[in-house]
């Protein structure tokens, strides 16, 4: 796995779970290769807050204090991994088998530090839907993606077509 694919794909997580999103096979595989159980709501009460303000921080651009503050909560444990046995080694942030919700604060707030000091291939962003609060990780080749889905790009264009249509046949 390559370093970068490796800091995204934790980004994508703290995002799924910040949108609280049902777990995706990217987040089923990550607990089941790190040997950590998949936390439920009661248990993500006290992460989710602080991953929230630090994801928000990161897609906006805001100064850095939540994600300082998620780094103070849940300090990385870095470490060099080669579990994924293609011999390639890269940093992990948290030990595997690890409490879930230790482990996934650890590991989401290493990535966003990554991302907030300038990780090139990894960004995020906040959907730019009128009445949408979701985010998402921007993997488009030029990183203009706007909306978190296609159902909000739709809704929007949809929206601004009708808008248009109004005030030209007035």
């Amino acid at each position: 796995m390559r370093y970068v694919a490796y800091i995204g794909n934790l980004t994508r997580m703290a995002v799924e779970l910040v949108n609280g999103e049902e777990p995706s096979e990217l987040r089923r595989e990550f607990f089941l290769q790190h040997h950590v159980a998949e936390p439920d709501a009661d248990e993500l009460g006290g992460l989710l807050p602080y991953l929230r303000e630090a994801v928000a921080a990161v897609a906006d651009g805001a100064p850095i204090a939540p994600v300082n503050l998620l780094l103070e909560r849940f300090p990385p444990l870095v470490y060099v991994s080669e579990h994924d046995g293609e011999g390639q080694q890269h940093l992990h942030f948290a030990c595997d088998g690890e409490e879930p919700v230790a482990w996934l604060g650890r590991s989401c707030a290493a990535a966003l530090a990554h991302v907030i000091c300038g990780d090139p291939d990894v960004t995020v962003g906040r959907c730019q839907a009128g009445d949408c609060v979701r985010f998402y990780v921007d993997d488009s080749r030029n990183r203009s993606r706007r909306f978190c889905s296609n159902t909000c790009a739709s809704r929007t264009t949809v929206a601004a077509y009708r808008a248009r249509r109004k005030a030209t046949t007035r």
